[in-house]
């Protein structure tokens, strides 16, 4: 069973995502990072399609010139999946290679010729709430309670002393009681 997550970017700056399964995801399978392909079979129509990069299912980035399916270990100074604070500082790190194999999976394709697309997106079905009233009261309460809180009353007495029935007794207040009540 082979899926993939397409990212379809077009000329606007809008992204789309559509998952592509067993049949349709095959027709990917070999392409190379740069390959230009027609939407049809994506359901888009007339539109061309250039691919510009994906990623694994652990998240490893493909890059361009790294050559094959696999990971590889490259020692780079810039480009995809590197991010260097300094000029010149090489790093060495995993990256998979430029052809579409069947771990990746996220594939970024790019529209060409500045059209826009139209994509039929799923119609979500709203289950209705059961529990809509609870959360409104709990709204309610929340509200009630900074209003309280907002009142310069109450912070004008959260400021004062607290009463010697709020005060905690100390070890010798403590004593004195116990001898009193043993008389």
């Amino acid at each position: 069973m082979v899926d993939f997550k397409i990212v379809i970017s077009d000329q606007t700056g809008k992204t789309y995502q559509k998952e592509v399964k067993d049949d349709d995801a095959r027709k990917f399978i070999g392409l190379k990072i740069g390959d230009k392909l027609k939407g049809d079979f994506l359901e888009l129509g007339n539109v061309e399609l250039e691919i510009t990069g994906g990623s694994d299912y652990c998240g490893f980035p493909m890059r361009k010139d790294v050559w094959g399916s696999g990971r590889k270990k490259i020692l780079a100074v810039g480009g995809v999946g590197i991010r260097n604070k300094e000029k010149g500082i090489k790093k060495r790190k995993t990256v998979c290679g430029n052809t579409i194999h069947a771990k990746i999976s996220q594939i970024n394709v790019n529209v060409l010729g500045g059209k826009a697309i139209k994509v039929k997106e799923k119609e979500k079905e709203e289950k209705p709430k059961a529990e809509e009233k609870p959360a409104d009261v709990k709204k309610e309460t929340k509200k009630e309670d900074r209003q309280k809180t907002n009142k310069p009353e109450d912070k004008a007495e959260a400021k004062k002393e607290p009463k010697k029935e709020d005060k905690v007794p100390t070890a010798a207040e403590l004593a004195k009681k116990k001898k009193e009540v043993k008389k």
